[in-house]
């Protein structure tokens, strides 16, 4: 072999090298996977390694009819599609020469960084073991730990090994989330005279007086003028600024400014998805109700749910009773909000048996969410509650569902999760609204004020 070729050959083998030693090694925890069955092809070039200890884990979650039963059931069959007839132990390619290449791994102790001995003998330090091994026969490339349980990740770093937390799917900053409101200031008060008198404009007749105002679509607007002021909201559907009153919905009026948007977007037939967040109090998961009971009319049910977040549903199987009986501690929240519209009325008059008859009839549904799954949705106004506890993947199987004439309702805190693995950024609420905004189906409003009681304020603020 002449020596230009020689050198022409070890100059390409080792930009080769170069270029796989700059791929890292992702090595995925099981958490990850429940919360993301795709989770392995987003890693662009990059390579992922699966433990041995998260398949046998992924075993025990594939039945069941919970959201993390389908990830794992999803997640397995695409590895066994993947694979073929190739070893698990090698390299495999993911999706050709754009994506990496995945392999199982098996856990391997080395007496000085050995993580049972050090922890204890737990899954998730076989998991650490797993990647510290591959860390060490992979010495060129960076291994990193990815997982969404925090615990797990400090420990792999407190033995040196990187780790971080699964971001696709997260909400960059959540303290700038979008509101779904504005308060402009110097509004031009002949704009607000006229939508006192008119109800509605036409947004040129607005920009005409007040050239800087560009509206976001089914954004809401407090406008201030030099006498007075309006709320207000931009109907994308009809081009105009709509004037927004503070009108009683099924005995429930608002309060406030917020709860006056929250309500208009619950009632606006042109609007199918609609999220309202804010603390505890501030009256979301009551206005979405009240706002859904004044169109009963015009739906074949009206369904309220949450997500069971202290039980799965192999633990609800333990409780006394039938299906209603076990859930029913957890919808309890649900009912207190329907008692409460229904004693804004006396026994006697129509409202209150109508909702009574509702209830009895099944025109008004309390159910579990797991139920939710393979149904198609028509003529009807679903409402979930504390929906900061569903990861996107859940919220999306949710919104899937819907068919004809269908509007869904999801009501949360973002700030208040109470499900493992999840967090501000991660969770399915956070998610919709930042992916969402700006769509003429959809509407959000922040509430801020609470509601509920001058004590359950002072809690919010001082505690």
């Amino acid at each position: 072999m002449p020596a230009a070729a020689s050198a022409s050959k070890t100059k390409k083998t080792s930009k080769a090298k170069t270029a796989s030693s700059k791929r890292k090694i992702f090595v995925l925890d099981t958490s990850v996977i429940l919360y993301d069955h795709n989770a392995i092809i987003n890693f662009d070039e990059h390579d992922v390694a699966i433990p041995i200890t998260v398949l046998e884990e992924l075993d025990e979650f594939k039945k069941g009819s919970d959201t993390k039963n389908y990830e794992a059931r999803q997640f397995i069959r695409y590895l066994d599609r993947k694979a073929g007839e190739a070893n698990l132990n090698d390299w495999i390619s993911l999706n050709g020469g754009s994506k990496g290449h995945f392999k199982v791994i098996m856990e391997e102790a080395n007496a000085e960084d050995d993580a049972l001995k050090i922890f204890g003998p737990k899954n998730d330090h076989r998991i650490i073991n797993a990647a510290l091994r591959i860390a060490r026969e992979e010495a060129r490339r960076k291994v990193i730990l990815v997982t969404k349980d925090i615990n797990l990740r400090l420990k792999a770093k407190a033995l040196g090994l990187a780790s971080e937390d699964y971001e696709t799917g997260k909400v960059k900053d959540v303290d700038a989330l979008y509101s779904g409101k504005s308060t402009l200031e110097a509004f031009d008060q002949g704009v607000i005279d006229q939508l006192y008198k008119k109800k509605q404009l036409p947004l040129e007749s607005v920009q005409k007086k007040q050239k800087d105002f560009a509206p976001l679509i089914n954004h809401f607007y407090i406008l201030k003028g030099t006498k007075s002021s309006t709320l207000s909201c931009y109907n994308a559907h009809l081009d105009v600024l709509e004037q927004i009153e503070k009108k009683s919905y099924y005995g429930i009026k608002p309060r406030n400014a917020e709860q006056a948007f929250a309500l208009h977007a619950v009632a606006n037939p042109n609007i199918k998805l609609v999220t309202l967040s804010g603390v505890a109090g501030t009256g979301k998961t009551l206005l979405a109700l009240a706002g859904s009971l004044e169109q009963r009319r015009d739906v074949k049910q009206i369904y309220l749910s949450r997500p069971i977040v202290p039980l799965s549903n192999k633990d609800i199987g333990f409780l006394p009773g039938d299906m209603k009986a076990k859930i029913n501690p957890y919808m309890q929240p649900l009912w207190d909000n329907l008692k409460y519209i229904k004693n804004q009325f006396r026994e006697q008059d129509k409202e209150y048996k109508q909702i009574d008859e509702m209830v009895n009839s099944e025109k008004l549904l309390v159910t579990p969410l797991a139920y939710i799954r393979g149904r198609s949705l028509s003529n009807v106004i679903f409402i979930v509650d504390e929906a900061q506890n569903l990861t996107p993947h859940e919220v999306k199987t949710i919104i899937t569902r819907a068919g004809e004439n269908a509007k869904f309702i999801f009501t949360g805190d973002v700030h208040q999760i109470d499900t493992p693995y999840l967090d501000e950024q991660s969770n399915g609420l956070s998610y919709l609204i930042d992916k969402i905004k700006g769509n003429n189906l959809f509407a959000h409003i922040t509430l801020e004020k609470g509601e509920r009681s001058e004590l359950a304020n002072l809690a919010n603020e001082l505690l």
